[in-house]
């Protein structure tokens, strides 16, 4: 099966203003879930380009907050209540900056691994970037928060499901249809931090 990189997607969000396709994944959660409030602070780990900012910020309105950490540059969003910063999610400066905003009402992730080809590599490193997300949310979500987080499908994601029902009222498997077909990408969709 060949990549098509401009599919319908693509071209919708050029066309809608998005910086990324994958804003869509975002809005077609917050369809079905609804994790995001006016007045949210939104935590967006690996947000680069900043089409999940894009999208966060629609929901979160003028009284809310967005704040968004990569490796790689976000280039600004020319929005007030949005807070871009570039680092590793680990480092202890970056983990610092971030708690000045905590506890936050959202935690979003569409974090992905450098891909190898190796498929077994490539699950085992999403799901320690998809730990690392709970991992963070445990420290900075609010209780009654919720988290999004991309994960490559493995049958180990099961396991990490049972274990967050212990820190989640409710805790599903999600792949919205703006994911390409031939993607192994899902997310994680945890509600209500207890």
């Amino acid at each position: 099966m060949s990549f098509t990189p401009k599919d319908n997607y693509f071209y919708k969000a050029k066309k809608q203003g998005y910086r990324a396709r994958s804003a869509f994944k975002l809005q077609l959660i917050q369809e079905k879930y609804e994790i995001l409030k006016e007045g949210d602070r939104v935590l967006d780990l690996g947000a680069a380009p900043g089409g999940w900012m894009q999208v966060a910020l629609e929901y979160v309105g003028n009284k809310g907050k967005v704040v968004g950490v990569d490796l790689q540059p976000i280039e600004s969003l020319n929005n007030k209540q949005a807070i871009e910063i570039v680092g590793d999610v680990t480092d202890f400066d970056i983990q610092k900056a971030l708690m000045e905003y905590a506890p936050y009402n959202a935690i979003v992730s569409d974090m992905s691994p450098k891909t190898s080809g190796m498929k077994l590599a490539d699950q085992a490193r999403s799901l320690e970037l998809v730990e690392m997300a709970f991992g963070i949310a445990d420290e900075m979500l609010e209780k009654s928060g919720s988290v999004v987080a991309k994960v490559f499908e493995s049958p180990e994601i099961q396991m990490l499901r049972k274990d967050l029902h212990k820190k989640f009222q409710r805790v599903e498997l999600f792949k919205p249809k703006a994911s390409r077909k031939e993607s192994f990408e899902t997310y994680f969709v945890a509600i209500g931090k207890r």
